[in-house]
């Protein structure tokens, strides 16, 4: 039981590892992917992507082919140069996130901060 929960452990490390791992992103730059949540209700699907510490300034979203794309830049802050850093795990840099949607018709993207929306029409 104690190997399996071991194994458990080391599966999900590797698979938040494979999460933040820098990749190459359609301009060829290495970048990140933050994790998304997708949830449709009846009027529209929510796609909630994890930044925490990006302005929302530095994204963009925007729909290629079916495919929602979310990209933008997590920018190092000042105080990074003068402090003493005891860990630094948030990934920094060039971010991009491609998600593909469900079948229909989406008329908008709508970003707010934390959020970004697509309407759906009936």
């Amino acid at each position: 039981m104690w190997a399996e929960a071991v194994d458990l452990i080391d599966r999900v490390q590797r698979l938040h590892q494979q999460a933040f791992a820098p990749s190459r992103a359609s301009g060829g730059a290495p970048s990140w992917e933050p994790p998304a949540d997708m949830l449709e209700t009846e009027g529209e699907l929510l796609v909630l992507v994890a930044l925490p510490g990006v302005d929302l300034d530095q994204t963009e979203a925007f729909i290629d082919d079916g495919v929602l794309v979310v990209r933008g830049y997590r920018i190092l802050p000042p105080e990074l140069r003068i402090a003493k850093i005891h860990r630094l795990e948030l990934p920094q840099g060039r971010f991009e996130r491609r998600l593909p949607l469900p079948p229909g018709r989406y008329d908008s993207v709508r970003r707010s901060s934390g959020l970004c929306c697509k309407n759906r029409e009936a």
